[in-house]
């Protein structure tokens, strides 16, 4: 009788995000998902990615309580220009001004994901990176993207996959779904290390 595959173990997505679960199930992932309630607030004097990286290990052990034997996957994004963090904007005139600040300049948006296996304690983390330049916007041109897709839950005020693309010069990047919120690329990385069946 043929040896058998170990079954593996659940795949929990520590996130209430359609984003990050919409990327998952492109590459054929379909995760339990579980919003987390931690405090986003950035650390006196904390860097950027130094936040996004912090803040994807605590979502994912915040999930590990409730789910003692499983992989889980964390992820966190946060936008800086000049060496300023740009959180969530959360309301229509905070994502109205953060545009307005990134007309014509360039951006960086960090991208934390850990990848945990709450069974045995192993964590892989990475902060992955994506510069964004944007275009000239014009009062007006920031008012009407607002209005129609407000994204006040995203970090630095847009939908990358959505009309917020019509927002940019360029995208350097070394996985395109880094910037819509999860580094797919990496993450794949990660559950080969743990076996998990892909293919």
């Amino acid at each position: 009788m043929p040896p058998t595959t170990p079954k593996p173990l659940p795949l929990i997505l520590a996130s209430g995000s359609s984003y990050r679960r919409l990327l998952l199930e492109k590459i054929g992932l379909h995760p339990h998902c579980h919003t987390t309630n931690i405090d986003e607030s950035p650390l006196l004097n904390e860097a950027a990615p130094a936040l996004a990286r912090r803040l994807s290990i605590s979502k994912a052990l915040s999930a590990a309580k409730l789910f003692p034997s499983a992989l889980i996957v964390a992820s966190d994004q946060c936008a800086e220009l000049d060496g300023q963090i740009l959180g969530k904007p959360g309301t229509k005139a905070r994502a109205q001004s953060q545009l307005s600040k990134c007309s014509g300049r360039e951006a960086l948006f960090h991208t934390g994901v850990c990848l945990l296996n709450s069974q045995t304690g192993k964590q892989y983390t990475s902060v992955e990176t994506v510069e964004v330049a944007f275009r000239t916007l014009s009062p007006s041109e920031i008012e009407r993207y607002t209005s129609r897709e407000p994204a006040l839950d995203c970090a630095g005020s847009f939908k990358a996959e959505g009309l917020g693309i019509s927002l940019f010069r360029h995208i350097h990047s070394d996985d395109p779904n880094t910037l819509i919120g999860l580094p797919l690329i990496r993450l794949i990385d990660f559950l080969k290390e743990e076996d998990y069946p892909l293919l």
